[in-house]
């Protein structure tokens, strides 16, 4: 027994090291806005899956295919940078005023540092008006252990709430202007 001792120790750390070595962790995001418009003004806007740039401050133009049909396409061309998303429609809800997507083709880091993206947009009456929630669920850009700075976790929840948190205002803005 006391040979096996020294092995039993040395195999005991090789596995505490692998256990601290992991990829990363499927981070979540959840915002809300209230709207101080109906949720047929709001939903308009944001179910119009062809055309985000209407809210979403941060793309310049959209190119889309398949309109509001589970499968559809579009490639946001985003501002500054001319960096491009694509990203596919999973699910369109008109009834209950639900979209669900999800990028399909990794961009640069530079653009938006995730992998792995999806996300649910919903409007429902509140009170006089309505609230939207955008839930998010991602994995950073870089995938292995040890991402470089600007792919890592922090990087990655910063990109995502920026995006959710200037989109949600800006369609608070234009959703109340109608």
């Amino acid at each position: 027994m006391k040979k096996f001792l020294p092995l039993f120790a040395a195999s005991s750390l090789f596995w505490v090291g692998l256990a601290d070595a992991h990829g990363p962790t499927r981070e979540k995001l959840s915002e809300a806005v209230e709207v101080a418009a109906s949720p047929d003004v709001v939903w308009a806007l944001v179910g119009d899956f062809a055309h985000p740039e209407k809210w979403m401050p941060a793309v310049e133009s959209t190119t889309a295919q398949g309109g509001n049909e589970k499968g559809a396409t579009r490639e946001l061309k985003l501002k500054p940078s001319g960096g491009v998303i694509k990203e596919e429609l999973k699910n369109y809800d008109a009834d209950k005023k639900v979209v669900q997507y999800k990028i399909i083709d990794p961009t640069d880091p530079a653009v938006l540092p995730v992998n792995n993206y999806s996300a649910k947009i919903s409007v429902e009456a509140s009170g006089s008006g309505t609230k939207v929630e955008w839930d998010a669920a991602f994995y950073r850009w870089f995938l292995n252990n040890n991402p470089p700075e600007g792919q890592n976790e922090a990087a990655a929840k910063a990109a995502i709430e920026k995006v959710v948190k200037e989109s949600l205002a800006n369609l608070k803005a234009v959703a109340e202007k109608h």
